[in-house]
Protein backbone atom coordinates (compact mmCIF):
# COMPACT_ATOMS: atom_id res chain seq x y z
CA UNK A 1 0.00 0.00 0.00
CA UNK A 2 2.64 2.50 -1.02
CA UNK A 3 0.03 5.23 -1.57
CA UNK A 4 -1.05 5.15 2.04
CA UNK A 5 1.86 7.08 3.51
CA UNK A 6 1.70 9.70 0.80
CA UNK A 7 -2.00 10.23 1.39
CA UNK A 8 -1.34 11.02 5.04
CA UNK A 9 0.75 13.96 4.01
CA UNK A 10 -1.60 15.60 1.53
CA UNK A 11 -5.11 15.06 2.87
CA UNK A 12 -6.53 17.44 5.42
CA UNK A 13 -10.05 16.16 6.04
CA UNK A 14 -10.47 18.39 9.07
CA UNK A 15 -9.77 21.70 7.38
CA UNK A 16 -12.86 23.84 6.90
CA UNK A 17 -13.29 23.93 3.12
CA UNK A 18 -14.39 26.84 1.03
CA UNK A 19 -17.63 26.08 -0.84
CA UNK A 20 -16.58 23.71 -3.60
CA UNK A 21 -19.41 24.38 -6.01
CA UNK A 22 -20.93 27.51 -7.49
CA UNK A 23 -24.38 25.91 -7.72
CA UNK A 24 -26.28 22.64 -7.41
CA UNK A 25 -25.88 21.85 -11.10
CA UNK A 26 -22.10 21.97 -10.80
CA UNK A 27 -22.20 19.76 -7.71
CA UNK A 28 -24.42 17.23 -9.48
CA UNK A 29 -21.92 17.05 -12.33
CA UNK A 30 -19.08 16.32 -9.91
CA UNK A 31 -21.11 13.69 -8.06
CA UNK A 32 -21.90 12.07 -11.41
CA UNK A 33 -18.21 12.09 -12.28
CA UNK A 34 -17.38 10.48 -8.95
CA UNK A 35 -19.94 7.70 -9.51
CA UNK A 36 -18.72 7.18 -13.07
CA UNK A 37 -15.19 6.48 -11.88
CA UNK A 38 -16.07 4.41 -8.82
CA UNK A 39 -18.79 2.38 -10.54
CA UNK A 40 -16.37 1.40 -13.31
CA UNK A 41 -13.96 -0.15 -10.82
CA UNK A 42 -16.68 -1.54 -8.56
CA UNK A 43 -18.16 -3.53 -11.44
CA UNK A 44 -14.89 -5.39 -11.86
CA UNK A 45 -14.75 -6.13 -8.13
CA UNK A 46 -18.20 -7.72 -7.69
CA UNK A 47 -19.00 -9.65 -5.66
CA UNK A 48 -17.07 -8.55 -2.58
CA UNK A 49 -13.81 -10.54 -2.56
CA UNK A 50 -13.01 -13.21 0.01
CA UNK A 51 -11.84 -11.75 3.31
CA UNK A 52 -8.80 -14.06 3.16
CA UNK A 53 -7.58 -12.83 -0.22
CA UNK A 54 -4.33 -10.90 0.15
CA UNK A 55 -4.63 -9.12 -3.20
CA UNK A 56 -8.31 -8.10 -3.12
CA UNK A 57 -9.30 -8.46 0.54
CA UNK A 58 -12.49 -6.38 0.27
CA UNK A 59 -14.33 -4.37 -2.36
CA UNK A 60 -12.36 -1.14 -2.26
CA UNK A 61 -14.48 0.82 -4.78
CA UNK A 62 -17.64 -0.24 -2.93
CA UNK A 63 -16.18 1.02 0.34
CA UNK A 64 -15.44 4.40 -1.27
CA UNK A 65 -18.93 4.66 -2.79
CA UNK A 66 -20.66 3.62 0.44
CA UNK A 67 -18.61 6.03 2.54
CA UNK A 68 -19.77 8.87 0.29
CA UNK A 69 -23.39 7.71 0.31
CA UNK A 70 -23.55 7.23 4.09
CA UNK A 71 -21.93 10.59 4.91
CA UNK A 72 -24.41 12.40 7.12
CA UNK A 73 -24.69 15.75 5.33
CA UNK A 74 -24.00 17.51 2.05
CA UNK A 75 -21.05 19.29 3.64
CA UNK A 76 -19.60 15.95 4.77
CA UNK A 77 -20.04 14.52 1.28
CA UNK A 78 -18.32 17.54 -0.23
CA UNK A 79 -15.34 17.04 2.07
CA UNK A 80 -15.16 13.46 0.90
CA UNK A 81 -15.37 14.44 -2.77
CA UNK A 82 -12.51 16.89 -2.31
CA UNK A 83 -10.32 14.22 -0.70
CA UNK A 84 -11.24 11.62 -3.33
CA UNK A 85 -10.36 13.75 -6.35
CA UNK A 86 -7.23 15.00 -4.62
CA UNK A 87 -6.09 11.42 -4.06
CA UNK A 88 -6.49 10.76 -7.80
CA UNK A 89 -4.60 13.98 -8.63
CA UNK A 90 -7.67 15.32 -10.44
CA UNK A 91 -9.15 18.77 -10.27
CA UNK A 92 -12.60 18.44 -8.74
CA UNK A 93 -14.11 20.74 -11.37
CA UNK A 94 -12.31 19.22 -14.35
CA UNK A 95 -14.36 18.25 -17.37
CA UNK A 96 -15.72 14.71 -17.50
CA UNK A 97 -14.32 14.33 -20.98
CA UNK A 98 -10.79 14.44 -19.56
CA UNK A 99 -11.31 10.92 -18.19
CA UNK A 100 -11.16 8.09 -20.70
CA UNK A 101 -12.09 4.82 -19.00
CA UNK A 102 -11.74 2.97 -22.31
CA UNK A 103 -7.99 3.62 -22.19
CA UNK A 104 -6.39 0.71 -20.29
CA UNK A 105 -3.37 2.82 -19.43
CA UNK A 106 -5.47 5.58 -17.88
CA UNK A 107 -7.57 3.03 -16.01
CA UNK A 108 -4.42 1.55 -14.45
CA UNK A 109 -3.23 5.04 -13.52
CA UNK A 110 -6.48 5.53 -11.58
CA UNK A 111 -6.61 2.05 -10.04
CA UNK A 112 -3.58 2.37 -7.79
CA UNK A 113 -4.45 5.70 -6.10
CA UNK A 114 -8.16 4.77 -5.89
CA UNK A 115 -7.35 1.49 -4.14
CA UNK A 116 -4.77 3.31 -2.01
CA UNK A 117 -7.43 5.79 -0.92
CA UNK A 118 -9.66 2.92 0.25
CA UNK A 119 -6.77 1.28 2.09
CA UNK A 120 -6.00 4.59 3.77
CA UNK A 121 -9.58 4.77 5.09
CA UNK A 122 -9.35 1.18 6.33
CA UNK A 123 -5.97 1.51 8.03
CA UNK A 124 -6.62 4.91 9.63
CA UNK A 125 -10.30 4.68 10.52
CA UNK A 126 -12.33 1.53 9.99
CA UNK A 127 -9.79 -0.99 11.29
CA UNK A 128 -8.76 0.83 14.50
CA UNK A 129 -12.36 1.84 15.13
CA UNK A 130 -13.55 -1.74 14.80
CA UNK A 131 -10.67 -3.02 16.91
CA UNK A 132 -11.45 -0.77 19.87
CA UNK A 133 -15.22 -0.31 19.85
CA UNK A 134 -15.95 -3.39 21.99
CA UNK A 135 -13.02 -2.75 24.34
CA UNK A 136 -14.73 -0.32 26.69
CA UNK A 137 -13.03 -0.73 30.11
CA UNK A 138 -15.38 -2.14 32.72
CA UNK A 139 -14.36 -0.68 36.10
CA UNK A 140 -16.47 -1.40 39.14
CA UNK A 141 -19.26 1.17 39.39
CA UNK A 142 -19.00 3.96 41.90
CA UNK A 143 -21.82 3.56 44.40
CA UNK A 144 -23.35 6.87 43.62
CA UNK A 145 -26.72 5.73 42.29
CA UNK A 146 -28.52 6.89 45.42
CA UNK A 147 -27.10 10.39 45.28
CA UNK A 148 -27.01 10.58 41.48
CA UNK A 149 -30.60 11.65 41.30
CA UNK A 150 -30.06 14.50 43.78
CA UNK A 151 -27.59 16.23 41.43
CA UNK A 152 -28.56 18.33 38.47
CA UNK A 153 -26.97 17.59 35.11
CA UNK A 154 -24.77 20.68 35.50
CA UNK A 155 -23.57 19.48 38.90
CA UNK A 156 -22.78 16.03 37.52
CA UNK A 157 -20.74 17.70 34.77
CA UNK A 158 -18.70 19.65 37.31
CA UNK A 159 -18.07 16.55 39.42
CA UNK A 160 -16.74 14.62 36.42
CA UNK A 161 -14.46 17.53 35.50
CA UNK A 162 -12.55 16.95 38.75
CA UNK A 163 -11.98 13.20 38.55
CA UNK A 164 -9.66 11.05 36.46
CA UNK A 165 -10.43 8.68 33.59
CA UNK A 166 -11.01 5.47 35.65
CA UNK A 167 -13.37 7.36 37.92
CA UNK A 168 -15.11 8.87 34.90
CA UNK A 169 -15.65 5.41 33.44
CA UNK A 170 -16.99 4.16 36.76
CA UNK A 171 -19.29 7.16 36.97
CA UNK A 172 -20.37 6.59 33.36
CA UNK A 173 -21.24 2.96 34.08
CA UNK A 174 -23.20 3.96 37.16
CA UNK A 175 -25.04 6.71 35.29
CA UNK A 176 -25.99 4.40 32.44
CA UNK A 177 -27.26 1.74 34.84
CA UNK A 178 -29.46 4.32 36.56
CA UNK A 179 -30.70 5.81 33.28
CA UNK A 180 -31.36 2.42 31.69
CA UNK A 181 -33.05 1.10 34.86
CA UNK A 182 -30.35 -1.52 35.36
CA UNK A 183 -31.41 -3.31 32.18
CA UNK A 184 -29.78 -4.10 28.85
CA UNK A 185 -31.36 -1.68 26.38
CA UNK A 186 -31.82 -4.53 23.87
CA UNK A 187 -32.65 -7.71 25.82
CA UNK A 188 -34.09 -5.99 28.93
CA UNK A 189 -32.10 -8.40 31.12
CA UNK A 190 -31.65 -6.99 34.64
CA UNK A 191 -28.14 -6.39 35.98
CA UNK A 192 -27.20 -9.46 37.98
CA UNK A 193 -24.88 -7.60 40.37
CA UNK A 194 -27.61 -5.10 41.23
CA UNK A 195 -30.16 -7.90 41.53
CA UNK A 196 -27.96 -9.79 44.02
CA UNK A 197 -27.51 -6.64 46.09
CA UNK A 198 -31.26 -6.02 46.20
CA UNK A 199 -31.99 -9.66 46.99
CA UNK A 200 -29.49 -9.66 49.86
CA UNK A 201 -31.21 -6.60 51.28
CA UNK A 202 -34.91 -7.29 50.67
CA UNK A 203 -35.15 -11.01 49.83
CA UNK A 204 -38.54 -11.83 48.30
CA UNK A 205 -39.56 -8.17 48.53
CA UNK A 206 -36.77 -7.15 46.09
CA UNK A 207 -38.08 -5.20 43.10
CA UNK A 208 -36.68 -3.69 39.90
CA UNK A 209 -36.54 0.03 39.12
CA UNK A 210 -40.20 -0.02 38.06
CA UNK A 211 -41.37 -1.60 41.32
CA UNK A 212 -41.93 -5.06 39.85
CA UNK A 213 -40.67 -8.23 41.59
CA UNK A 214 -37.24 -9.27 40.35
CA UNK A 215 -37.36 -12.17 37.88
CA UNK A 216 -34.47 -14.57 38.62
CA UNK A 217 -34.71 -15.90 35.06
CA UNK A 218 -34.02 -12.52 33.45
CA UNK A 219 -30.65 -11.41 34.79
CA UNK A 220 -27.11 -11.05 33.41
CA UNK A 221 -24.03 -9.09 34.33
CA UNK A 222 -24.23 -5.87 32.30
CA UNK A 223 -21.56 -3.68 30.74
CA UNK A 224 -21.30 -0.10 29.57
CA UNK A 225 -20.61 0.14 25.83
CA UNK A 226 -19.35 3.25 24.08
CA UNK A 227 -21.17 4.03 20.83
CA UNK A 228 -17.92 5.48 19.47
CA UNK A 229 -14.91 4.01 21.22
CA UNK A 230 -13.22 5.29 24.31
CA UNK A 231 -9.83 4.90 22.59
CA UNK A 232 -10.74 7.26 19.75
CA UNK A 233 -9.65 10.36 21.64
CA UNK A 234 -7.23 8.75 24.08
CA UNK A 235 -4.45 11.21 24.74
CA UNK A 236 -0.72 10.69 24.97
CA UNK A 237 1.08 13.49 26.85
CA UNK A 238 -2.02 15.64 26.37
CA UNK A 239 -1.71 15.48 22.61
CA UNK A 240 -3.39 13.26 20.04
CA UNK A 241 -0.94 11.13 18.07
CA UNK A 242 -1.01 11.31 14.28
CA UNK A 243 -3.04 8.13 13.82
CA UNK A 244 -5.80 9.42 16.07
CA UNK A 245 -5.70 12.77 14.32
CA UNK A 246 -6.30 10.95 11.05
CA UNK A 247 -9.17 8.92 12.52
CA UNK A 248 -10.86 12.03 13.94
CA UNK A 249 -10.43 13.89 10.66
CA UNK A 250 -12.07 11.03 8.75
CA UNK A 251 -14.83 10.88 11.37
CA UNK A 252 -15.47 14.57 10.73
CA UNK A 253 -15.80 13.68 7.06
CA UNK A 254 -18.64 11.29 7.93
CA UNK A 255 -20.53 13.88 9.95
CA UNK A 256 -19.11 17.39 10.04
CA UNK A 257 -18.96 18.65 13.61
CA UNK A 258 -19.78 15.34 15.29
CA UNK A 259 -16.36 15.33 16.93
CA UNK A 260 -17.59 18.07 19.29
CA UNK A 261 -19.90 15.51 20.90
CA UNK A 262 -17.04 13.20 21.88
CA UNK A 263 -13.84 15.25 22.00
CA UNK A 264 -11.69 14.97 25.11
CA UNK A 265 -13.58 13.90 28.21
CA UNK A 266 -16.90 14.11 26.34
CA UNK A 267 -16.16 10.63 24.97
CA UNK A 268 -17.25 9.38 28.40
CA UNK A 269 -20.61 11.18 28.55
CA UNK A 270 -23.80 9.17 28.82
CA UNK A 271 -24.88 10.32 25.35
CA UNK A 272 -22.08 8.13 23.95
CA UNK A 273 -22.91 5.00 25.94
CA UNK A 274 -25.39 2.15 26.26
CA UNK A 275 -26.01 -0.53 28.87
CA UNK A 276 -25.66 -3.97 27.24
CA UNK A 277 -25.09 -7.62 28.10
CA UNK A 278 -21.63 -8.92 27.28
CA UNK A 279 -22.86 -10.70 24.14
CA UNK A 280 -24.74 -7.66 22.89
CA UNK A 281 -21.71 -5.49 23.63
CA UNK A 282 -19.58 -7.76 21.45
CA UNK A 283 -22.08 -7.74 18.56
CA UNK A 284 -22.54 -3.97 18.81
CA UNK A 285 -18.78 -3.45 18.91
CA UNK A 286 -18.32 -5.60 15.81
CA UNK A 287 -20.94 -3.46 14.03
CA UNK A 288 -23.01 -6.64 13.56
CA UNK A 289 -26.11 -4.95 15.00
CA UNK A 290 -27.36 -1.41 14.52
CA UNK A 291 -30.02 1.00 15.77
CA UNK A 292 -32.34 2.80 13.34
CA UNK A 293 -34.63 5.56 14.56
CA UNK A 294 -38.27 4.90 13.69
CA UNK A 295 -40.02 8.04 12.38
CA UNK A 296 -43.27 9.22 13.95
CA UNK A 297 -42.76 7.26 17.15
CA UNK A 298 -42.03 8.34 20.74
CA UNK A 299 -38.59 9.86 21.32
CA UNK A 300 -35.66 7.42 21.33
CA UNK A 301 -37.60 4.58 19.70
CA UNK A 302 -35.40 2.35 17.54
CA UNK A 303 -35.59 -0.73 15.40
CA UNK A 304 -32.54 -2.79 16.41
CA UNK A 305 -31.42 -5.14 13.66
CA UNK A 306 -28.64 -7.60 12.86
CA UNK A 307 -26.97 -7.86 9.47
CA UNK A 308 -26.89 -11.64 9.84
CA UNK A 309 -29.79 -13.24 11.81
CA UNK A 310 -27.50 -16.17 12.70
CA UNK A 311 -25.12 -13.80 14.49
CA UNK A 312 -27.82 -12.37 16.73
CA UNK A 313 -31.09 -14.26 16.92
CA UNK A 314 -32.56 -11.70 19.33
CA UNK A 315 -32.84 -9.10 16.58
CA UNK A 316 -34.83 -7.54 15.06
CA UNK A 317 -36.56 -5.94 18.02
CA UNK A 318 -38.12 -2.52 18.62
CA UNK A 319 -37.19 -0.64 21.80
CA UNK A 320 -38.00 2.75 23.26
CA UNK A 321 -34.94 3.64 25.33
CA UNK A 322 -35.49 4.72 28.90
CA UNK A 323 -35.02 8.38 29.79
CA UNK A 324 -33.87 10.07 32.96
CA UNK A 325 -34.44 13.70 34.01
CA UNK A 326 -30.75 14.43 34.65
CA UNK A 327 -28.82 11.90 32.56
CA UNK A 328 -28.47 12.34 28.80
CA UNK A 329 -30.01 9.59 26.63
CA UNK A 330 -27.93 7.86 23.95
CA UNK A 331 -27.37 10.32 21.11
CA UNK A 332 -29.51 9.66 18.05
CA UNK A 333 -26.77 11.26 15.96
CA UNK A 334 -24.05 8.93 17.28
CA UNK A 335 -26.26 5.86 16.88
CA UNK A 336 -26.96 6.89 13.27
CA UNK A 337 -23.21 7.23 12.66
CA UNK A 338 -22.60 3.79 14.19
CA UNK A 339 -25.28 2.36 11.88
CA UNK A 340 -23.70 4.03 8.83
CA UNK A 341 -20.28 2.59 9.63
CA UNK A 342 -21.82 -0.85 10.09
CA UNK A 343 -23.52 -0.72 6.70
CA UNK A 344 -20.29 0.33 4.97
CA UNK A 345 -18.32 -2.49 6.57
CA UNK A 346 -20.97 -5.10 5.83
CA UNK A 347 -21.83 -4.14 2.26
CA UNK A 348 -18.22 -3.71 1.10
CA UNK A 349 -16.86 -6.89 2.68
CA UNK A 350 -14.46 -4.79 4.78
CA UNK A 351 -15.96 -6.08 8.03
CA UNK A 352 -14.91 -9.66 7.25
CA UNK A 353 -11.49 -8.45 6.09
CA UNK A 354 -10.93 -6.53 9.32
CA UNK A 355 -12.07 -9.48 11.42
CA UNK A 356 -9.54 -11.69 9.61
CA UNK A 357 -6.79 -9.21 10.51
CA UNK A 358 -7.88 -9.15 14.16
CA UNK A 359 -7.99 -12.96 14.20
CA UNK A 360 -4.50 -13.10 12.70
CA UNK A 361 -3.28 -10.63 15.28
CA UNK A 362 -4.73 -12.68 18.13
CA UNK A 363 -3.59 -16.09 16.93
CA UNK A 364 -0.49 -15.29 14.86
CA UNK A 365 -1.95 -16.93 11.77
CA UNK A 366 0.06 -16.92 8.55
CA UNK A 367 -2.11 -17.06 5.44
CA UNK A 368 -1.71 -19.65 2.69
CA UNK A 369 0.27 -17.24 0.54
CA UNK A 370 2.66 -16.59 3.43
CA UNK A 371 1.37 -13.08 4.19
CA UNK A 372 0.47 -11.84 7.64
CA UNK A 373 -0.73 -8.27 6.94
CA UNK A 374 2.35 -7.37 9.00
CA UNK A 375 2.28 -3.64 8.36
CA UNK A 376 -1.38 -3.30 9.31
CA UNK A 377 -0.94 -5.50 12.38
CA UNK A 378 2.07 -3.57 13.65
CA UNK A 379 0.34 -0.22 13.19
CA UNK A 380 -2.80 -1.45 14.92
CA UNK A 381 -0.86 -2.97 17.82
CA UNK A 382 1.02 0.29 18.36
CA UNK A 383 -2.22 2.24 18.30
CA UNK A 384 -4.05 -0.03 20.72
CA UNK A 385 -1.21 0.07 23.25
CA UNK A 386 -0.41 3.77 22.91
Amino acid sequence: HHHQSSLEGVMDFAATPQPLFANELQRNQVVGRFHRIVNYFETTEQPAPSSRSSTNPYNRPALIRLTFEYARSTESQDRFLGAFFQSLALGILDDNENIDLSDDGEVEDFRSPLFGFADYLIANFFLPLRATTNRTPQPSPIYHAAVQQTNTQEEQQRIQDYVGTPERLSALRGSCLVRDRHRCVITRQFDKAEGIARWMKDKHRAVDDDGNPLDPNKKEFLEVAHILPHALTKEDNNELDESRRAAIAILNMFDTGVIYLIEGDDINRSRNALTLTHDMHQDFGRFDIFFERIPNTPAHTYRIQAFDPWVNTYCPVTRTLFQHPSIDPPSERLLALHSAIGHILHLSGAGDYIQSILDDMEHGIVQEDGSTQLGVLVKLAMRMHA
